[in-house]
């Protein structure tokens, strides 16, 4: 396909899913079936037209002075890949397979129209009754960390500590110029562009023999800010598909009880296939079944307990650019709720002296530090690890890092625009 007949195509998928209010993925996945001659590379272009449209929605619109499906891609363009009116009129031609050719309008908004005086929403592209919440967090600063959090995410990787080491594993993935990560000392980082297809890194051998695991450098700061040790007793409370789990199994050196567990046992599918393949063995997965409680025979025990939160994944915008405008005001209040229960499930959970690890993928100020605030309001025994003291997990960087990231009495927050990673929140609680 030529890049004129990628960019009509990347305007009909906008159009599907507006009109069919679907999923991008879905889309993406449907079109794909039903135009079988796009090649791989293609369909990724495609796709990356599409997610950079979602990513740009608000501010390409407001450009354009045009709410369109081809207006956002045409000011997506501009904004988000840095072409000048010129070189878009070349790719809409009016030729075969591609768009019509630009109209005056279209060309004079393209020349002289810029997001001067757009509102703070607009500019940084996310729902407009969102913008209290993130101004609380971050104030003036909303559109910068906005912005950030619309770019493309790098594809992270985490070391497997269990099976290998990383300097052999950056030789090995030299032809994908993988790199260290800027904070975790187990991470490598693959930079992709805008046109990027994903690595195959399931077939990579490292892959297979469990030496690495895809995940974002963010999830890796915050399992190891949780300070897992060897010989600890363990509990992943809200463990899904088991990522931070495999984080705490290579932290724990395969020494200690882990207990990986999930009020949804669907979410839990996929761990003990990966489990199995990071060479795990002292893990233990409990799946609910009915109504009974898979930790019933675990009272006051814990050395720590690990709570990656269920909440809006504010913070995750970079990487399911379409979930924000999905997002609705009543998600928020239910998880809310959701991050309550299991809380107060943790603190029966945890021996004096013992700790919880509290993890959102979330930016904002009520799923993060007012629920730690709260949590402690009722649960006077615990008190917050200062973050000082959790920042020191990171022996190699924890100063850099204490610089970067924004702190709060309750814990830390690392942003994309902060620290290069989505957006996650930690706070440490002890028992005491």
């Amino acid at each position: 396909m030529t890049p004129a007949a990628r960019l009509s195509a990347a305007i009909e998928l906008i159009q599907t899913i507006d009109i069919r209010r679907i999923p991008a993925a879905q889309a993406l996945k449907e079109w794909g079936t039903a135009h079988r001659y796009a090649g791989s590379g293609d369909r990724a272009a495609i796709s990356g037209l599409v997610w950079d449209v979602l990513r740009r929605r608000s501010s390409s619109a407001w450009l354009m002075d045009d709410d369109t499906p081809r207006a956002r891609v045409l000011g997506m363009l501009k904004l988000e890949r840095g072409m000048d009116a010129d070189a878009i009129a070349a790719l809409c031609d009016g030729g075969r397979f591609a768009p019509e050719p630009l109209s005056d309008t279209e060309r004079a908004a393209l020349t002289s129209r810029s997001l001067e005086g757009a509102p703070a929403h607009v500019a940084g592209d996310y729902p407009e009754w969102l913008d209290g919440y993130l101004a609380d967090v971050f104030g003036d600063d909303r559109i910068a960390e906005a912005t950030a959090m619309a770019s493309r995410a790098p594809l992270d990787l985490r070391i497997n500590t269990l099976k290998a080491k990383r300097e052999k594993v950056l030789a090995s993935l030299a032809h994908l110029r993988a790199k260290p990560t800027p904070w975790s000392p187990i991470g490598l980082r693959i930079e992709l562009g805008a046109d990027a297809r994903n690595p195959g890194i399931h077939a990579e051998e490292d892959f297979i023999k469990g030496a690495i695991e895809v995940q974002d450098e963010g999830s890796q700061l915050a399992a190891l800010l949780s300070a897992a040790k060897p010989g600890e007793q363990v509990i992943d409370l809200c463990a899904g598909a088991g990522g931070k789990t495999l984080a705490l199994a290579a932290m724990m050196q395969g020494k200690g009880r882990l207990i990986a567990t999930d009020h949804d046992k669907r979410q839990l599918a996929p761990i003990h296939e990966r489990l199995s393949r990071a060479g795990v063995h002292n893990a233990d997965v409990r799946t609910p079944k009915g109504e009974g409680d898979p930790l019933a025979d675990i009272r006051a025990s814990a050395d720590l307990v690990l709570i990656d939160a269920p909440c809006t994944g504010t913070g995750t915008w970079r990487r399911n650019p379409d979930a924000k405008w999905r997002m609705r005001r009543g998600a928020l209040e239910v998880r809310l709720k959701d991050q309550i229960a299991v809380l107060d499930r943790a603190a029966a959970l945890v021996k004096p002296g013992g700790r919880i690890a509290y993890i959102t993928c979330s930016v904002l100020a009520s799923e993060n530090g007012e629920q730690v605030r709260g949590f402690i309001a009722r649960h006077p025994e615990f008190s917050v690890v200062p973050p000082d003291e959790t920042a020191s997990m990171l022996p190699e960087r924890a100063e850099d890092f204490a610089q970067a990231a924004l702190p709060s009495p309750e814990g830390w927050l690392m942003t994309p625009r902060r620290t290069g990673t989505d957006g996650f929140f930690v706070s440490v609680l002890r028992n005491r």
